[in-house]
């Protein structure tokens, strides 16, 4: 039997994390979690990694600038980056506008987020 779930942003769980930053969850299962974020001018994340989890970060609307393994990636809209587990990054707003985004992470990062 197929199951299926109609979510938007509205409706939602919300939380916010780092300064300011807003997050949605639009899926959360064991296997996979899709969250859609919003980073303000100046805010960035802490450096990580996690063991098991792959990531696909999704820009909406904005530049982000993404470090992964001591490599500088400019993201624009409609444009995308994977992570691979073990892999240390984390993402930036290095601009004068929000940005927004989707994060897409296999298996969900649960418990399996190094911060560095």
């Amino acid at each position: 039997m197929i199951r299926t779930k109609v979510i938007d942003k509205s409706k939602a769980q919300h939380y916010t994390w780092g300064a300011n930053c807003d997050s949605w969850v639009l899926a959360n299962s064991t296997g996979l979690s899709v969250k859609q974020e919003v980073m303000p001018s100046g805010s960035k994340e802490q450096l990580h990694f996690h063991h098991k989890a792959q990531q696909f970060f999704y820009m909406l609307k904005g530049e982000a600038t993404f470090y992964a393994d001591n490599h500088k990636h400019i993201l624009k809209p409609l444009q995308g980056i994977s992570v691979s587990p073990m892999v240390k990054h984390f993402i930036a707003n290095e601009t004068d506008a929000d940005i927004e985004f989707l994060v897409i992470s296999q298996p969900t990062i649960g418990n399996d987020r190094v911060n560095l």
